[in-house]
């Protein structure tokens, strides 16, 4: 990692934490390990460069993507209440990507005259940084930086001045693997003072066929977004996939209640990876797992809350109960 207490800046609005020479490393390191093992498995936050920034801005716009409508909806109907029980004046946004939702939280705050700070916080630098220009061109009054960094191990660096409300938006925190998410959030806990607060968005167990529609589209943008993967490691360590030889699988995992998103193998191949010296055996058939997106109820929510260290201060649904938008207290 770098420095926390001198971090490279550019533009003097986003600071720099996490260096390209340190994604690669991730990079590296990640697919040696979750390429040779059984059944093979890569984050899902290596589909997030920015053409998959793009695409997935382009997933939330489709019919069949609820949990982007239903959170703003939530956001639409209660972000003065959730300023005003929040008593924030600065607003922390993890993986914040375009931070077109949280434009109303904004507004909520500098309505409340209590807009002093936003950062946002995402791994994607581009993008980033043209999110950063348009809202501190929006919203002048308040101080606008960025940080480009990785939610999963930089949270030392957040601004401590304030009183924070952390917003987690998008159901992301299901891309967690259940030991992970519960590490998340007691790492997020014990970086938050007492009365910091965390907006926390989750997705909602329902019917099986609307959860697998929305991860696998009619348009096929899914696909494209979780084929990138294979673009993304062509492009950054020189390996041979041929996307025409992986097909997008959706599925929902009962025991775990995720969705899986998967890359599955349409016949016998070995795939190079040149700048691991790395080859790769795929059976037909045979899956990569690129996304989980866990499903919860809200007993379960609290029950996460209160391991991690957190107190439920209110929980808010859609009419249709598709999505939970909830304030916790540290």
């Amino acid at each position: 990692m770098t420095d926390t207490k001198k971090p490279n800046r550019q533009q003097g609005d986003v600071s720099v934490h996490l260096q390209p020479e340190q994604v690669r490393a991730a990079l590296c390191a990640e697919v040696a390990a979750g390429l040779s093992a059984s059944p093979k498995e890569l984050s899902p936050k290596w589909l997030y460069d920015d053409l998959g920034c793009e695409l997935f801005d382009q997933i939330t716009q489709l019919d069949e993507y609820y949990p982007t409508r239903a959170e703003r909806s939530i956001l639409d109907s209660h972000a003065t209440e959730i300023q005003r029980l929040s008593a924030a004046n600065t607003l922390i946004e993890l993986g914040s990507g375009t931070s077109e939702k949280t434009r109303l939280l904004l507004t909520a705050f500098r309505d409340a005259q209590c807009l002093n700070r936003f950062v946002a916080f995402d791994v994607a630098e581009e993008t980033l940084r043209d999110a950063v220009a348009k809202i501190q061109a929006d919203y002048p009054e308040a101080e606008v930086t960025g940080i480009v960094g990785d939610f999963t191990q930089d949270l030392s660096v957040l601004p401590t001045a304030g009183t924070r409300m952390v917003a987690f938006l998008g159901g992301t925190i299901g891309n967690f693997h259940a030991p992970q998410r519960q590490s998340f959030l007691a790492s997020l806990a014990q970086i938050l003072k007492p009365g910091d607060s965390l907006l926390l968005g989750t997705d909602l167990i329902k019917d099986r066929s609307r959860l697998i529609a929305a991860y696998d589209d009619s348009a096929g943008v899914t696909a494209a977004f979780n084929k990138n993967l294979l673009s993304v490691l062509n492009t950054e360590l020189h390996a041979e996939f041929d996307l025409d030889s992986f097909t997008h699988v959706a599925l929902f995992n009962e025991a775990d209640s995720c969705i899986e998103m998967r890359l599955r193998s349409t016949c016998d191949q070995q795939v190079v990876i040149r700048d691991l010296n790395l080859k790769v055996d795929f059976a037909a058939g045979e899956d990569l797992l690129s996304e989980i997106s866990t499903k919860f109820t809200l007993q379960q929510v609290e029950e996460e809350f209160s391991v991690a260290g957190f107190r439920t201060l209110h929980c808010w649904t859609d009419p249709e109960q598709d999505f939970a938008l909830w304030l916790a207290l540290r």
